[in-house]
């Protein structure tokens, strides 16, 4: 059975948890307030409050592309523990170079994972935290029709309405072994560091799709190599 990624709007009174804000997050070193354990020496998540929700929109679509010749890697620090996303330049280079701008501007830092699926993914990168929200503008990197969406990989979500490929900022990391979902969704990279990170995020998914408790996306970093 083929799970949709592209409810994330229609959905949006569902998918309003606590501070699901969607870009500015902080994470895995304690940094988020009301914590009371450290997520990386405990190998749990720690317990912390929702940011406040974001504006919609506001970011600064970007003109060029990432250097196609260098590595590009974002680290998600988080309320769970850190992981790394290694972007996919080549394949998805207009997804890659906005998902690294919005990075480096702080649009993920202070936001939250608001819907976890256990064996299918977390998603997170709505500033709102409703499951509405984004950037303010639109990207598109048609994936092959060969794309598998196994765990790890890290995609971007999009409605139903709109075209293969189309992006704004919201993202999800598959978790399950093979997620079952069409060609439709760019593929920005996959996660190379910190899986356990990940998996410790989906056990605090529900029957719902919504967290059991805030998970926070403190900082994202880009580095380049």
């Amino acid at each position: 059975m083929i799970r949709s990624l592209t409810a994330l709007i229609a959905l949006s009174a569902v998918l309003v948890v606590a501070g699901c804000g969607d870009d500015d997050s902080d994470s895995a070193k304690q940094s988020g307030g009301g914590s009371e354990t450290t997520a990386e020496s405990s190998q749990e998540c720690a317990k912390v409050e929702a940011p406040a929700a974001k504006p919609d929109g506001g970011a600064k679509k970007p003109n060029g592309k990432l250097d196609p010749a260098k590595t590009y890697e974002v680290e998600f620090q988080t309320s769970c523990g850190d992981f790394t996303v290694t972007l996919d330049v080549k394949g998805a280079p207009n997804t890659a170079a906005s998902f690294a701008s919005l990075s480096r501007s702080g649009f993920y830092d202070d936001t939250v994972f608001h819907r976890i699926v256990p064996g299918f993914v977390i998603q997170g990168g709505d500033p709102t935290g409703t499951g509405t929200g984004g950037p303010g503008y639109k990207t598109v990197d048609k994936p092959p029709a060969n794309a598998s969406y196994t765990r790890g990989v890290v995609s971007m979500a999009k409605t139903a309405a709109e075209a293969s490929g189309t992006s704004g900022s919201q993202f999800y990391v598959v978790t399950g072994a093979d997620a079952g979902l069409p060609p439709e969704y760019a593929i920005v990279g996959n996660v190379t560091a910190g899986m356990d990170a990940v998996m410790r995020i989906e056990a605090l998914g529900t029957p719902s799709e919504q967290p059991s408790r805030p998970v926070v996306i403190e900082k994202a970093t880009v580095s380049e190599s």
